[in-house]
């Protein structure tokens, strides 16, 4: 990472984890039990489904490190988000709820990533 910009991708590093919490504490509200139907292809930590913590964390680094140029990130989020349904751990509105909640937080601290305040 050039130091010009060492800053930069530690706020985005902490706006991913930000919306990570985000969606754990919105998790633990909501409590949508996992898919029944199917058998899952993964292990999970938890029980619950509602958001998609994986498609939170990954929309939010698409936003976050795709505002510094990395192209690569958008990608890598899309292949995070639908890896969620096909190994059969969230309904598609857990990660599209998932995928919102995290663009939406990166966006919110977009002007906290360029080393101001929020817009």
């Amino acid at each position: 990472v050039d130091r010009g910009r060492r800053g930069a991708w530690l706020r985005g590093t902490a706006l991913t984890a930000g919306a990570h919490l985000v969606s754990m504490a919105v998790k633990r509200v909501v409590r949508r039990p996992r898919p029944a139907h199917v058998v899952p292809l993964v292990r999970t930590a938890g029980r619950h489904s509602f958001p998609s913590s994986h498609a939170t964390s990954a929309a939010a680094a698409a936003v976050a490190f795709g505002a510094l140029g990395v192209p690569a990130v958008r990608p890598l989020a899309a292949a995070v988000c639908a890896s969620r349904l096909v190994a059969g751990v969230h309904y598609p509105s857990d990660v599209a709820a998932g995928a919102a909640l995290g663009a939406l937080t990166a966006r919110l601290g977009a002007g906290w990533m360029r080393g101001g305040t929020r817009d």
